[in-house]
């Protein structure tokens, strides 16, 4: 019976895997990822995984040769992994349509992020920062592809109970807080940011998130000069799906 081999290639991680415990396959800071066959194509047109909306998830999940936990992966890793699937899958060139105007971005030149190494104490997930206008202290750790399955879950569990609710900002922020001057029960954070975050210190968190989070670089400029964020669904990936 014949083999037939499929062609991979090494991924970087943004986070060169700083912010993974000693041990864990992600710590290598490098994932083997597969090229696409007809199997993922199938994945893309799954009607089930995309009322779901989990279909890039599981497009990555069959993907990834290296044995993760891909709950495990920090957004800004799955962020790259997603771009390095799709260069992968169907090339570099990306055409889309933004504001009426057509673009094509070579997803090849996407680079990671600067971030400051010296925040991370190797091996852990946490920052600490101080809210400049409450001046309390918090700690706080960049999110993962199971943080926000979580997120996900809760958030459709809410807007069963109220059809009108929208509390994406406050769910997110729950997750992501650690500890708020030193103290790590849920209910606490809970309550602190439902009742004690200022809106000006929560915009300066995700101001400052935003910063030391290792991601790539998913902007481009528009001809009026704009800088915006490449769309990323199912054309990304495949523009017929």
């Amino acid at each position: 019976m014949s083999e037939f081999k499929i062609p991979t290639e090494i991924v970087d991680l943004p986070s060169k895997g700083l912010l993974y415990p000693e041990g864990n396959p992600l710590a290598e800071g490098k994932v083997e990822m597969k090229y696409m066959t007809a199997k993922e194509e199938d994945i893309l047109t799954n009607q089930a995984y995309i009322k779901q909306g989990i279909v890039l998830d599981k497009l990555l999940q069959s993907l990834i040769i290296t044995q993760i936990n891909y709950d495990d992966l920090i957004v800004g890793d799955k962020n790259a992994l997603m771009v390095a699937a799709r260069v992968l899958g169907y090339g570099k060139d990306y055409d889309f349509v933004y504001d009426g105007e057509s673009y094509t971005v070579d997803l090849s030149t996407i680079e990671n992020k600067v971030f400051d190494e010296s925040l991370i104490k190797k091996g852990t997930n946490e920052f600490s920062y101080t809210l400049p206008n409450s001046g309390n202290l918090i700690t706080f750790k960049i999110l993962t592809a199971g943080d926000d399955k979580k997120i996900d879950a809760e958030l459709a569990g809410l807007k069963k109970i109220n059809k009108d609710s929208s509390p994406e900002l406050s769910t997110r922020l729950k997750y992501l807080i650690t500890s708020v001057n030193s103290d790590r029960e849920a209910k606490i954070i809970r309550e602190f940011v439902d009742n004690h975050l200022l809106a000006r210190d929560s915009r300066l968190l995700r101001e400052y998130i935003r910063q030391v989070q290792p991601d790539v670089d998913l902007t481009f400029t528009t001809t009026s000069g704009e800088e915006v964020a490449i769309p990323v669904n199912l054309s990304f990936f495949w523009p017929d799906a």
